[in-house]
């Protein structure tokens, strides 16, 4: 195991850090914007990335290339939510989505107005449709910003640190430990797990509190201009 983790860690982190870094960025972007994400690893990506950091400075500027990834991803469904929107919902990639997660996604933000933009980002299937369904419904742009940056902030330096402080690690118990290798495994796993799970019961939390609210109320001052 050892053998086989060192040599993949070592194959990211033989890719240039400048490149690596922009690569990560491009991904993220791509899996913020037009739906991708619902196929395309976010996390994935990011956690890999995450892997390779050598340095508190090359961590900072893996966290901004994800960050503005993810902003300019974001930034893309919201404008195509603006303006194609409708065509966008109705198409066939649209229907394969289904009109349930549409609607979920219009009910929630009109209940929770600017901290479902927030929460959304870690959410699955949320995080590719809001910023879409924000777009379409007329929430200024400069307000969806102030929402998701502190989102994709947390979100990124959340996942970048648990990536390398595990690789980091790694490194440094893999010629003490012949099991070292399986510690990184179990460590990723684990926060894996805590991160799905809590994603269940944010999920579970906000389905409920939809249920309570009963049928749609008027769209609340958040999604105003």
């Amino acid at each position: 195991m050892n053998e086989f983790l060192t040599w993949l860690l070592d194959a990211v982190q033989s890719v240039d850090p400048i490149v690596r870094t922009l690569l990560a960025g491009v991904a993220v972007m791509l899996e913020t914007s037009v739906l991708i994400g619902l196929v395309v690893p976010g996390d994935t990506i990011v956690i890999v990335a995450g892997t390779a950091v050598a340095s508190l400075a090359e961590g900072v500027l893996l966290g901004i290339a994800v960050v503005l990834g993810a902003l300019a991803g974001e930034s893309i469904g919201f404008g195509l939510g603006r303006f194609l929107g409708p065509r966008i919902r109705h198409s066939r990639l649209g229907r394969r989505i289904g009109e349930e997660n549409w609607a979920r996604s219009e009910r929630y933000l009109r209940r929770r107005g600017g901290p479902a933009i927030f929460i959304s980002r870690f959410l699955p299937v949320l995080h590719s449709l809001v910023p879409l369904t924000v777009g379409m419904s007329g929430f200024p742009y400069r307000r969806f910003l102030a929402w998701t940056i502190p989102a994709c902030v947390i979100w990124s330096t959340l996942y970048i640190s648990v990536a390398a402080l595990a690789a980091g690690t790694y490194r440094e118990l893999a010629d003490q430990l012949h099991y070292a290798g399986y510690i990184f495994v179990v460590v990723i796993l684990l926060f894996l797990a805590l991160v799905f799970l809590s994603k269940k019961v944010i999920e579970r939390a906000e389905r409920k509190h939809l249920e309570h609210d009963g049928p749609d109320r008027p769209a609340v001052a958040d999604v105003e201009d």
